[in-house]
């Protein structure tokens, strides 16, 4: 019997693990001078500008809201189809979710769709780059200028990702990465927050730790109601092992990415009805790879053959407007067509760097099996 092959798995090399085992022997394990220097090396990679590091990327957007000014009576546009945090921190702000459906090709949130659903009420707009491939920048900030509107990209999946010739989180406005156990960079937990200028960075961290400015050694004032977000020594000692490694991670993932598309080959979506993602290799990290089912496939059957074949699957993502939270909003079926049919159907297969090309070709033969009538 085949090893299981999980969608989705770590690498942590013996020099970052001995780096943590460093951190926990020096005594200072909270935030200290493992993060400060994890915020200089990550501002060194987005071109020089300001990154502040967060014990999640859920916390960054939040507090990107909370700098912008946003909070009730304001309206926020974003996509159906992300994790939920995305649309949970409009409400942690006070401020009124508003969906936009989504595009079928990319997945990634319509900009026609958005555009149609701006108000006097709209303040801020937080797209979202599914499995790392970025909406249409040009675009998106075009929008953004035109109805003057906050920008907090939600790039959790998209470290690596790039627009043309500039990395995402080198240019915009707030822009906000993820560093959870599967994405291309971890930090176990943690996230960080690239931001536009020194008030906007010292803001943050007032928000990341309950709102103190100190002075002196003895001096502290609280003049905003932050919370508890930072991160750890522990968790940026495993981000600075990580990122010298980025490059190679994003290079690889596209190595894979491309088998996929080889082994399973061009007749695939013809033959089965199923859907392959967008043939990104310029801009997309390619942090997932994501097929979406033909109709009539019931998700869970096709997971549970492959898991019978040791073939570990994911889902990402049930649209966030259905979810019982936001159905109490007024949110219901039929209100985004394409996010509705494509969050029963999308199905992620496994893709990390310690995959082989094996890997990939057994995850094919038993997708085309999974998918015979």
């Amino acid at each position: 019997m085949s090893a299981f092959l999980p969608f989705t798995k770590p690498s942590i090399d013996v020099a970052t693990i001995a780096a943590v085992a460093e951190v926990l022997r020096s005594g200072w394990i909270t935030s200290g001078p493992k993060v400060l220097e994890f915020e200089r090396q990550l501002s060194t990679y987005f071109g020089g500008r300001l990154v502040r590091c967060f014990n999640s990327g859920t916390c960054t957007m939040e507090i990107a809201l909370r700098i912008a000014g946003i909070g009730p009576g304001d309206e926020v546009i974003t996509t159906p189809i992300s994790w939920v945090a995305t649309a949970n921190v409009i409400l942690e702000v006070g401020a009124t979710p508003v969906f936009a459906d989504i595009d079928p090709i990319t997945r990634n949130l319509d900009l026609d769709q958005a555009e149609a659903a701006i108000t006097a009420k709209t303040r801020a707009i937080i797209p979202v780059y599914l499995s790392g491939l970025p909406v249409d920048m040009d675009r998106l900030y075009g929008l953004a200028a035109k109805y003057r509107l906050r920008v907090v990209e939600d790039a959790a999946q998209a470290i690596g990702s790039s627009w043309g010739n500039r990395r995402i989180g080198s240019f915009g406005d707030f822009v906000s990465f993820s560093f959870q156990a599967n994405k291309n960079l971890t930090t176990a937990e943690g996230g960080c927050l690239v931001l536009n200028n020194e008030s906007e960075a010292r803001l943050a961290e007032k928000y990341r730790l309950q709102g103190v400015t100190r002075s002196g050694l003895d001096g502290m004032e609280v003049d905003v109601a932050g919370g508890k977000f930072n991160m750890t020594d522990i968790s940026a000692a495993i981000g600075l092992g990580q990122l010298p490694h980025l490059e190679a991670v994003t290079a690889r993932r596209r190595e894979l990415a491309r088998h996929y598309f080889a082994v399973l080959g061009e007749d695939f979506e013809k033959r089965t009805g199923a859907q392959l993602p967008p043939g990104d290799f310029r801009n997309s990290n390619w942090h997932m790879f994501q097929i979406v089912l033909p109709e009539g496939v019931i998700r869970a059957e096709f997971m549970e053959k492959m898991k019978s074949r040791d073939i570990g699957c994911g889902v990402h993502y049930p649209p966030i407007h259905l979810f019982k939270l936001y159905r109490a909003l007024g949110f219901r079926e039929g209100m985004f067509p394409v996010a509705e049919s494509v969050g029963r159907r999308i199905v992620t297969l496994p893709l990390f760097p310690a995959m082989s090309e094996a890997d990939v070709e057994r995850v094919c033969v038993a997708v085309r099996e999974a998918l015979q009538k």
